[in-house]
């Protein structure tokens, strides 16, 4: 009976960790109270920055090596994150998993010499990056800690 049991749990086990792929990087967090893109956009309204959790999809990472990660906004944008004192990385085929994060939004004006380090980080062809002009007024997050999921 013993036998049973012990195969059991190993089998109850083992099929938690297939179903719940989860990675945490950074500083440990959990996933209570995360916004979603939605709401951050509204509550950083007239803000230059606050301190927060959200949530959403990846939809773009650095492919040198992780240092920095796109969010979906839901709006046809997106949001670029950075990771507190450069301190971890993640993983470079993150796209299409969804992020919690909790840290610091702010809204930063990103010049035409970081755009294009980060066209070339994401592997954009050089025609892309040279049309790239104009600083841009973006919505950035400094992220102290992530939480992937599939």
């Amino acid at each position: 009976m013993k036998k049973y049991l012990l195969i059991l749990l190993f089998v109850a086990g083992n099929t938690s960790i297939i179903f719940a792929q989860e990675s945490k990087f950074g500083a440990s967090i959990d996933e209570k109270d995360a916004l979603s893109m939605q709401q951050l956009v509204q509550e950083m309204d007239g803000k230059a920055s606050i301190s927060t959790k959200v949530s959403g999809k990846v939809i773009e990472v650095c492919q040198v090596k992780g240092c920095w990660m796109k969010i979906d906004k839901g709006d046809g944008t997106s949001m670029r994150v950075r990771f507190k004192d450069y301190g971890f990385f993640v993983p470079k085929n993150s796209s299409g998993k969804t992020a919690v994060l909790q840290g610091i939004a702010s809204v930063e004006t990103t010049t035409v010499e970081e755009l294009k380090h980060y066209a070339e980080d994401a592997g954009k062809p050089k025609e892309e990056i040279e049309k790239i002009t104009e600083p841009q007024s973006e919505l950035v997050f400094e992220a102290e800690g992530v939480i992937l999921k599939d």
